[in-house]
């Protein structure tokens, strides 16, 4: 098999799976749902107020969301021993680990992507600014599900892995953070936003070439 056709192979896998355990999936969608629901209840009806830390609150939220799903991305093969059947294919470790990644983005950044204008709606953003938000998520979530498999990674077959995975990652995901919600507020502000999208295409091309060899070589020592 070709590292093309092995690529193909484990995003379906993947996404099989966790069309099985859809349950999983809907947990994380409900967190986002829940944390970008309650700010504007805690803090009132105040539309200035609440457009102005919109983008910030469900910038977080995704990221809070998509840390809940990143031990799927490693942990399950880990526990039943097809990790390392997949490891034994012939085609580098870091395809199988660029197949995961996309696979963690379809199955948690897209959904999130797609419900976030809806949410957005709550804190009275205008329409040019609900597509700048889709248009920063979309840049970004990829981000975020490639330097979650590094974390994933590092802390696989870890006791408290999930407590020493949050404390890996959620510093890497900062700058995410910072461009994806000032890319937003810029808009709301009358700007363009277009700088910090750059910034976060520039981002997500670097992290993407980089992070499945990175997690590729932490998967190897894991398992090894």
């Amino acid at each position: 098999m070709s590292s093309g056709h092995f690529f193909l192979a484990v995003i379906r896998r993947d996404l099989l799976l966790a069309w099985q355990q859809r349950g999983d999936l809907l947990v994380g969608v409900v967190f986002f749902v829940l944390i970008a629901c309650l700010f504007p209840i805690a803090i009132g009806p105040e539309p200035k107020l609440l457009a102005r830390i919109g983008p910030g609150v469900l910038w977080v939220a995704v990221i809070l969301a998509n840390l809940l799903a990143l031990p799927r991305l490693f942990t399950s093969d880990w526990q039943d021993g097809s990790l390392e059947q997949l490891l034994l294919c012939a085609a580098p470790t870091s395809v199988m680990v660029a197949g995961k990644i996309i696979a963690h983005w379809l199955t948690t950044g897209i959904p999130l992507t797609l419900i976030a204008p809806l949410l957005g709606i709550q804190y009275g953003l205008e329409s040019d600014t609900l597509l700048m938000l889709m248009a920063s998520l979309l840049l970004g979530t990829p981000t975020l599900s490639a330097l979650g498999s590094i974390g994933a990674a590092l802390t696989l077959g870890v006791r408290q892995g999930e407590m020493l995975l949050a404390l890996l990652v959620l510093p890497l995901y900062a700058p995410v953070l910072i461009f994806g919600s000032g890319a937003v507020a810029a808009v709301t502000g009358g700007l363009s936003g277009m700088a910090e999208l750059s910034l976060l295409a520039a981002i997500l091309c670097g992290t993407l070439f980089l992070a499945p060899w990175l997690a590729a070589m932490a998967v190897r020592l894991a398992v090894e």
